[in-house]
């Protein structure tokens, strides 16, 4: 028996760091949105717990002793007294500390995914989600959620212009360290998010004096037709294109240069 679970890409249409927290990590507040397309995960059972890892981006996980996958499954497997195991294999489609929830997404897919081999409570994965990220709660879900605190109290949001957009995401292959750029934020808190059509993302100007290559792709994305919003998403470098119909973001997509990589896609 063979199963497969999608590990849709996350993006951050709009995040604002409100402040420091106590316990050392960040007040936010996002909006968080996810593509059709990402890393695809398959599990067969086994006797105990592996990950073998392949696709595009795979060497950028190579010799990785602490994977996300893992530490996933196990604590899933703790959580709900499981004595089996899983044979995990990740197809890593997306670039690795790029903003999108690669590492978040593949775990909470982990979660789902091993939630249906093992026949367990799903309520199992929700309790050991947020020790495994702030954003590994919203990727469970994988759908359009208002995040808060730390970015993972959530609350669904209705939204009828997020589902079914065309994207484009485009990443200059710089990964960035989500640690480093928070360390950059100036500690300015420019206020609430209210729409997130007028938000903005607070950590684009730390990302940005980190990997400066951030500032040419916002500036090539705004500069192609038909793109109606165009932000960084989380900590960078990953940054993406609303556009007014599929026609138009495939235009785009085209004509994204060589050495960056890109994703066409529409949210879920």
């Amino acid at each position: 028996m063979r199963l497969s679970e999608p590990a849709p890409a996350k993006l951050n249409l709009a995040l604002h760091v409100r402040g420091r927290r106590p316990d050392g990590r960040h007040e936010l507040e996002t909006l968080f949105a996810f593509c059709t397309d990402g890393d695809l995960l398959h599990v067969e059972p086994a006797a105990g717990i592996s990950l073998n890892v392949n696709g595009p981006f795979a060497g950028a996980l190579a010799g990785e002793r602490d994977n996300l996958v893992v530490r996933a499954a196990e604590a899933l497997a703790a959580k709900a007294g499981v004595a089996g195991g899983a044979a995990l294999t990740l197809d890593k489609k997306l670039p690795v500390a790029s903003g999108i929830g690669g590492g978040s997404a593949d775990a909470a897919a982990a979660l789902r995914l091993l939630t249906r081999l093992w026949s367990i409570d799903p309520n199992h994965a929700q309790a050991v989600a947020p020790a495994l990220g702030a954003d590994v709660p919203a990727c469970l879900l994988s759908m359009t959620v208002r995040g808060s605190g730390a970015g993972d109290e959530l609350r669904p949001i209705e939204d009828s212009t997020v589902s079914g957009s065309p994207v484009l995401l485009v990443n200059p292959l710089v990964p960035v360290s989500t640690g480093a750029v928070f360390a950059r934020w100036d500690g300015i808190d420019r206020g609430p998010l209210d729409d997130w059509r007028t938000g903005r993302n607070d950590l684009e100007t730390p990302a940005r004096k980190i990997a400066p290559a951030i500032g040419d792709v916002l500036k090539w994305l705004a500069g192609q037709a038909g793109a109606n919003l165009v932000r960084m998403s989380g900590s960078g470098a990953t940054c993406f294109a609303l556009f007014v119909s599929e026609e138009k973001r495939d235009h785009a997509a085209v004509s994204v240069p060589s050495d960056w990589w890109h994703l066409a896609s529409f949210l879920r």
